[in-house]
């Protein structure tokens, strides 16, 4: 056997002609991150495909309908619902976490199991919900490890440029600003909706500022501010920073070259990934023609652990509150296990394994690892 992918399917109730279809969710579009979504999708797929080959759920062949969300919340709400209605045994993926939110609340209420891969805004539902898990860790962890990473190196004085329109954006200010204030350090926020490039560069001098941190979209605005800031010779010795993830895809390092090296950000990989980790690495790099980000393998991951599911619970949607709770499976990063966490309204793998990682100016195809939590 081999993966089933397929893209479109006529509305309404199908046919599943004997197979398991998980409904998967990935931005391919924009305004959506669409490298991302195509890394998503790739490790989505591989993991159908060796499903498929060990067997599949009972005999039956696993089937992956895509469908592109391109980063808006409204049509993933109503894919989630076309989806429900196809008969999927369940619902994977999403990368951008006020879309994962939405398709969360759909799922939830139409009583249909979602595993979410990438997405990390801690409130991913509003009630706790027995129907939806994640695999990715929630900002507040993550985010919080950056902080530290931030004061280990000795900035105190930060600012970040940010749409503070985004609630992700937002709440991510917002834990920075929360664990760096007991060491006295400080988050001057800089709206990008009302500045220039040129007025950031004015505003760091202004604020004797050692790092910025950029909390907004990549490319615009993020490569025109990291131009504008490298030329800039008042501010040569300034950090910059992306914890949301920008510079993990070729597409930041082709965009900006040698000015995209030396910026840290948050990466959810061991510092050496085991035999498992190795051979889906070797199978997604083929995949992709490119290395895998870590998105890749939280898509593998993530079809991994509703195949082991499926086997245990049958493909009919036959959860029980506790099912995630049952889950011990060995995936590309670890061992894979879910509770309940506080705070947090969905069954949470806790945690993903986190590095603060950037680009060697040296050799910018090149990650080094500088912190972990």
């Amino acid at each position: 056997m081999t993966g089933m992918v397929t893209q479109e399917a006529p509305p309404g109730r199908d046919e599943t002609n004997g197979h398991v279809r998980i409904g998967a969710l990935v931005p391919l579009t924009r305004p959506g991150w669409d490298e991302a979504g195509r890394h998503l999708l790739a490790g989505m797929e591989l993991a159908v495909g060796e499903v498929n080959d060990a067997g599949g759920i009972m005999g039956r062949p696993v089937e992956l309908v895509v469908r592109d969300t391109a980063a808006d919340p409204h049509r993933a709400a109503a894919a989630v619902e076309e989806l429900a209605g196809l008969g999927v045994a369940a619902l994977a993926g999403e990368y951008h976490s006020v879309v994962a939110r939405a398709a969360a609340a759909r799922a939830d209420a139409l009583g249909v199991p979602f595993l979410c891969a990438s997405a990390v805004l801690d409130a991913l539902t509003e009630q706790p919900t027995p129907w939806v898990a994640r695999l990715a860790p929630a900002q507040s962890h993550g985010w919080r490890i950056y902080a530290d990473f931030l004061l280990a190196a000795g900035h105190r004085r930060i600012a970040a440029a940010i749409d503070p329109s985004s609630v992700y954006w937002a709440r991510g200010a917002r834990i920075l600003r929360d664990r760096l204030a007991p060491h006295d350090g400080t988050v001057v926020d800089i709206d990008v909706r009302d500045s220039t490039t040129a007025s950031v560069c004015d505003t760091l001098v202004d604020r004797h500022a050692t790092a910025l941190l950029l909390l907004v979209s990549h490319p615009e605005p993020a490569v025109p501010i990291v131009r504008s800031v490298r030329r800039d010779r008042r501010l040569a010795g300034i950090m910059i920073g992306a914890p949301a993830g920008q510079p993990e895809f070729t597409g930041w390092a082709t965009s900006l070259g040698a000015d995209g090296a030396a910026v840290p950000f948050l990466r959810y990989l061991p510092e050496r990934l085991g035999p498992l980790g190795e051979r889906a690495a070797t199978a997604l790099r083929e995949r992709l023609a490119e290395a895998p980000s870590f998105v890749a393998f939280e898509g593998y991951d993530t079809v991994t652990v509703l195949a082991d599911m499926l086997r245990s619970h049958g493909p009919d949607r036959a959860w029980t509150p506790e099912s995630w709770a049952n889950v011990s499976v060995e995936g590309t990063r670890g061992r894979i296990r879910f509770s309940r966490t506080p705070d947090i309204g969905v069954w949470q793998w806790v945690w993903a394994p986190v590095q603060v990682v950037d680009r060697d100016p040296a050799e910018p195809g090149r990650l080094r690892v500088l912190h972990t939590g």
